[in-house]
């Protein structure tokens, strides 16, 4: 059953999506077709990615599949860490609370603000001269 998708999830955070495919496996991860550790080279962003693997205490037992695109890279790995979430979750009910708990389950709604008409940005104003 290697080749069988046991989940799919997406996730989103800021202007990134990600599609996450789990399956069985030996822990195998790709983003973009590229593996993990190439696409995310900093041990901090891959870690963010792991998260939830490390909390369900399955980081050998799915391969993962993921496309991302949008946003920056911070952004694609809060994208990635909640499809998987949401993914473990439809395979093993049982991980919803301890997920929930970190907050991997919650999407993060912060959004870059628009910048407003008759300003430089979203909140800084054109230089003011008295006279």
């Amino acid at each position: 059953m290697s080749t069988a998708t046991l989940a799919t999830a997406t996730g989103r955070r800021k202007n990134a999506v990600a599609r996450v495919q789990l399956r069985s496996g030996s822990g195998k991860i790709t983003v973009n077709n590229r593996p993990m550790d190439e696409y995310f080279p900093t041990l901090v962003l891959q870690n963010k990615l792991l998260e939830p693997l490390q909390i369900a205490q399955a980081s050998k037992q799915y391969d993962i599949d993921v496309k991302a695109h949008g946003g920056g890279v911070t952004g694609q790995v809060g994208a990635i860490t909640l499809g998987i979430s949401r993914a473990l979750t439809d395979i093993d009910a049982e991980l919803r609370p301890p997920l929930k708990v970190k907050g991997l389950l919650k999407r993060d709604s912060r959004m870059k603000e628009r910048k407003k008409a008759g300003q430089p940005g979203a909140r800084k104003r054109f230089q003011f001269s008295k006279r």
